[in-house]
């Protein structure tokens, strides 16, 4: 619900800012401005998408998760559905999350406030945790019978026995 108020919030003002900036400067400027931005922003994220793409298979060569690129990519996604929306707001919202340095601040300012706005759900007292004892895990763990004899059978046999596990290795040996 927060996330709907915000967006909604944030495309009427996007819609005020290019109403009341067109009214300034013409129509056919403020149309002209609208398409270049998003000519530039795909062309941007054309050119900043590929060097991700390439920091990504690089490191998955190296045997590393990229979770930096796969943030970047998120970011550089987003950032062209901004640059194609009409409004100057989202235009510069969306070349923020295209230009490196200015979407390490966008990262960093996000973090503080998906702090601040967790820390706002976790006042609230919809969210406690559920009150269980580990009487309960220990009644639902008595109540499947266990066989010794069964184990038994299948350790003679050369089968896993419950809770144990086989390697990948063991199998092929």
């Amino acid at each position: 619900m927060p996330f709907l108020v915000i967006f909604s919030l944030f495309a009427l003002l996007d819609f005020v800012i290019l109403f009341s900036v067109g009214s300034q400067i013409g129509l056919l400027t403020t149309l002209v401005l609208v398409l270049a931005t998003g000519v530039i922003g795909l062309h941007l994220i054309r050119r900043e998408g590929v060097a991700t793409f390439a920091r990504a298979q690089e490191r998955m060569a190296q045997g590393e998760l990229p979770s930096s690129e796969l943030l970047t990519g998120a970011a550089l996604i987003f950032g062209g559905a901004l640059l194609m929306a009409p409004g100057f707001l989202s235009d510069a919202l969306g070349f923020m999350c295209l230009i490196p340095n200015a979407r390490r601040l966008l990262g960093k300012w996000l973090g503080w406030l998906g702090l601040r706005l967790q820390g706002l759900h976790t006042r609230t007292d919809r969210y406690r945790p559920r009150q269980g004892t580990d009487a309960d895990w220990q009644q639902a763990s008595s109540e499947t019978p266990h066989d010794d004899a069964s184990n038994a059978d299948r350790q003679a046999q050369g089968q896993p026995l419950e809770g144990e596990f086989i390697s990948r290795d063991e199998r092929r040996g």
